[in-house]
């Protein structure tokens, strides 16, 4: 139908005789002269519909709506000289149409314009309702060809390194692996179900048994969670898992896997190595394992210097158990006002969003003295005000936050109070100016957290991390004592506050195996009956392994510029995880639920 992409054209082509297909960006009549902008994958063409041509061509041309698909034929000439628009790649050429078929009219009003001459905000709502639509846009389309270049780009590098791609089922069994399983009944085995798989983990794992060494794919994945900007409840890993290779050697080839595909899709060249940090230091310094280095105002702790001070709000901190943090505002006096502060102000909402009951504050003024609350001010001596700016190194003009509390609900505090000041003070947008691209691994998790409403340990990643030798020991029989407080051989990547994805070296030993599964509260019967496979499977000459998986979408995510993955996705849910654009989730008929031998408790609306 066609002998040339619009886009393709160029001042080669001219005298050319052409035949293009596309859509109608819009059309422009001067003087008696049509203009169409005629566009398709590959980019836009100005066509020229001269009366000269013929009274049908012109007649149809006028006629024409855009977003109508066409085909025409036509000669390739230049642009007169001063009609050449540098904006389009094709600017200084032009075909002047011989032919014009409609092949497809619009026969309704668009409900928003599609042109990228005017692509201007549209409702998300509606931008989902009609994603066909939104597709042809400039940005949703670059965006997907930027996550096909992505893809593309991993591939390349992957099977170049010996990997090779097998697919992992997505009918399976539930497992349990922290969020909430998508369940399909089964109409053959009536009783019984399936689920839609979290993660292709065990499954990798035991491509690993199976001799595989080296295996990746672009897997579906599938959790039933609550939602935010860059969760879906489909959605898509780079999964990957390798044999006979240590936790370095796992984290330098996919360090490697990285800048490759920052490389070919944004041109940037990666420092490697990446620098790497402990999950404490983390915490310490961030109060967050997902941690933004790209700006300051890390957390610093104060503790020992307040300890002892009459401001009953830092010491009971401290002697309960808690702690005493701040961070440090570089300027903040004259960018900060106390009223943002207090109760009802933004700052202390960001704190408040994290669980802490108010921020205390000292400002910093000439000579090194302070300006605060007169039950903080009178309270600390000369030397405590003295260690106090030192260690922070806080100067004149300087604004002090605390939070004083359990050190989780401080560290949680201050990350929220860090993340919003770096964008009120306009840090974030100086990051991205600059092109700052700070990659960071954090390792040596620990292997578990207590979770407080089921009173039990749980593994903080999954229970097939392995623990690190140095915290487990050789002797078997102390295991159980040595595993509630040994670190996990585990690793999540994180760039610019976003964890990328995450990994671990995986248990080989089913010993091992079962002693994790207990001490997250399995039985020895629910581990036979949920993961007995897998135990037999180590027992029959596992080899050494681990792997990682990354977030794809996030990944695009972040070479695009976009705030949320559903613009990354060719069709997204909404966060209440339906499809706007078909409907779904919907209602089946009652023989669909007889068939499969189940029965709906849900209340029909009255």
């Amino acid at each position: 139908m066609r002998s040339n992409g619009c886009g393709e054209l160029n001042n080669k082509d001219i005298a050319s005789i052409v035949q293009l297909c596309g859509w109608v960006d819009r059309c422009r009549d001067h003087g008696g002269v049509i203009f169409i902008d005629l566009r398709d994958q590959s980019g836009t063409v100005q066509i020229t519909v001269d009366p000269d041509q013929g009274s049908t061509l012109f007649a149809t041309a006028e006629n024409l709506r855009n977003e109508s698909v066409i085909q025409i034929c036509g000669q390739v000439r230049a642009r007169p000289q001063e009609a050449i628009n540098k904006k389009l790649a094709t600017g200084e050429i032009e075909v002047l149409a011989t032919s014009l078929t409609v092949l497809n009219p619009v026969r309704s009003n668009l409900p928003f314009t599609v042109s990228i001459h005017d692509e201007e905000p549209v409702k998300e709502e509606l931008r989902l309702r009609h994603r066909f639509l939104d597709l042809r846009r400039e940005r949703m389309n670059s965006n997907l060809r930027l996550r096909h270049n992505t893809i593309k780009a991993a591939r390349k590098f992957l099977e170049n390194e010996s990997f090779i791609e097998v697919e992992t089922p997505i009918l399976t069994r539930s497992t349990p692996e922290g969020a909430r399983d998508y369940l399909v009944p089964s109409r053959v085995c009536g009783g019984e179900w399936f689920a839609l798989p979290q993660s292709p983990q065990l499954f990798k794992q035991l491509l690993m048994v199976g001799g595989i060494e080296r295996y990746y794919q672009i897997a579906r994945c599938f959790r039933d969670e609550d939602l935010r900007s860059d969760r879906q409840p489909e959605f898509t890993q780079l999964d990957l898992e390798m044999s006979f290779m240590s936790q370095e050697e796992i984290l330098e080839i996919n360090e490697k896997l990285i800048a490759s595909i920052w490389k070919a899709v944004k041109g940037v060249e990666i420092n490697l190595p990446f620098q790497r940090i402990t999950w404490h230091e983390s915490m310490d310094r961030y109060g967050t394992d997902r941690p933004d280095t790209r700006y300051g105002m890390e957390l610093n702790d104060v503790s020992e210097i307040v300890k002892d001070m009459g401001f009953k709000v830092f010491s009971g901190a401290v002697n309960s158990g808690g702690c005493v943090k701040c961070i440090v505002v570089p300027k903040g006096n004259k960018s900060i006002s106390n009223v943002r502060i207090k109760p009802g102000g933004d700052i202390f909402q960001a704190a408040e969003e994290g669980g802490a009951g108010g921020l205390a504050f000292i400002r910093v003024r000439e000579e090194g003295e302070i300006d605060t609350i007169g039950a903080i001010k009178d309270n600390l001596s000369n030397e405590q005000k003295e260690a106090l700016l030192k260690q922070t190194k806080a100067i004149e003009g300087d604004l002090i936050l605390f939070g004083a509390g359990s050190t989780s609900i401080v560290n949680k505090a201050l990350d929220r109070v860090r993340q919003f000041l770096a964008k009120e003070l306009g840090l974030i947008k100086q990051a991205i100016r600059d092109n700052h691209w700070n990659f960071i691994w954090v390792v040596d998790f620990p292997m578990f957290e207590f979770n407080q409403d089921e009173n039990r340990l749980e593994a903080l990643h999954h229970p097939f991390c392995a623990p690190n030798n140095d915290d487990l020991g050789e002797d078997s029989t102390c295991w159980s004592q040595q595993l509630p407080t040994a670190r996990a051989q585990a690793y999540d990547l994180v760039l610019n506050g976003l964890e990328l994805g995450g990994g671990s070296i995986r248990i080989h030993d089913p010993e091992l195996q079962k002693q994790v599964l207990e001490t997250i509260g399995l039985s020895r019967n629910q581990t036979d009956e949920q993961f007995g496979f897998l135990i037999d499977a180590l027992g029959m000459g596992a080899p050494p392994h681990g792997g990682l998986a990354f977030g794809l979408d996030r990944i695009v995510m972040l070479l695009s510029g976009e705030d949320s993955i559903r613009d990354t996705i060719a069709f997204p849910k909404t966060q209440q995880a339906r499809c706007l654009m078909t409907n779904a989730p919907a209602n089946v008929s009652k023989a669909q639920i007889k068939e499969l031998h189940i029965a709906s408790t849900w209340p029909d609306p009255e």
